[in-house]
């Protein structure tokens, strides 16, 4: 069920995340999405998406969507332009990833390591790293040890199948890695770590600015716990029905889950409505 509360708001910009959000569970694209998408383009409304995917892995929404601004990855570790050239990179310290992943070791997760272009594992038959692979369109390398990859890592990730261990992990590796490192649930089944400054809400400012869009008039969607950060600074925050319900009551509006083409019908009740050309505002 949808779920709103009056709020005045224009909006020129909108800024979704992907996965949980965009497309469907099996990394599916639903010609509402898409049309949904056209319909903020032709009524002026900016379109914009931030994932904890690395850019490379955005590139196959570039076409179907027609996306012509910058693309936030890594959680904005790295901020691309659509020819995937970089605008900006926020890299952890080789010492914060260091540690990061002995944190990770100790708790017996899977670790994966993200730098500009490639992706690494070291058990190629590990939970969700086929699943991965189909999400981001691409294959990691896979290594015995990381090496020099940890000297330029824009994302390490915790992997585990048992959802409770990964939240266990969360808070001390947020505490473990205080001011050197952004930590947060992108997935109940990964734990992202990145720059302090790659995190969604850095990312929604970085884009604003890009897009000359004040904040106010940009709206989110989102569904992970790393899609909080967005919310807190937009003009709108809308949660997937799929979230949790601590991301659902950290937005503004809530619509129905991805599988239910919850994107596209959050752009037609919240979205559209709104858009800054002249169409009003919507209670």
């Amino acid at each position: 069920m949808i779920r709103a509360r009056p709020l005045p708001f224009t909006c020129s910009a909108v800024v979704s995340d992907v996965d949980g959000t965009l497309v469907t569970d099996d990394k599916y694209l639903t010609e509402s999405a898409r049309e949904a998408v056209a319909a903020l383009r032709a009524s002026g409304i900016l379109f914009a998406v931030t994932s904890s995917r690395p850019p490379r892995g955005l590139a196959m929404l570039l076409g179907p969507l027609e996306i012509t601004t910058p693309l936030a990855g890594f959680n904005g570790g790295i901020v691309a332009r659509p020819d995937l050239s970089v605008i900006s990179a926020h890299l952890l310290s080789p010492q914060t990833a260091r540690r990061a992943v002995d944190i990770l070791d100790a708790s017996e997760l899977q670790v994966w390591v993200f730098t500009g272009q490639d992706w690494l594992v070291r058990d190629p038959a590990g939970a969700y790293v086929a699943f991965e692979a189909g999400t981001v369109g691409f294959q990691p390398v896979i290594v015995d040890d990381f090496g020099d990859a940890l000297d330029q890592a824009a994302k390490i990730v915790g992997v585990a199948e048992d959802f409770a261990r990964l939240e266990q992990c969360e808070p001390a590796m947020r505490a473990a890695l205080a001011g050197e490192a952004s930590v947060a649930l992108s997935q109940p089944y990964y734990l992202d770590i990145t720059h302090p400054l790659a995190n969604k809400g850095a990312a929604l400012t970085e884009i604003a600015a890009l897009l000359g869009v004040p904040l106010a008039e940009i709206a989110v969607i989102g569904d992970g716990g790393n899609d909080v950060a967005m919310f807190e600074r937009s003009g709108l925050s809308i949660a997937m029905g799929n979230a949790s319900l601590q991301v659902q009551q950290a937005a503004d509006v809530v619509t129905v889950s991805n599988g239910e083409d919850g994107f596209a019908k959050a752009m037609e009740r919240f979205i559209l409505p709104r858009a800054a050309s002249g169409l009003g505002k919507a209670s």
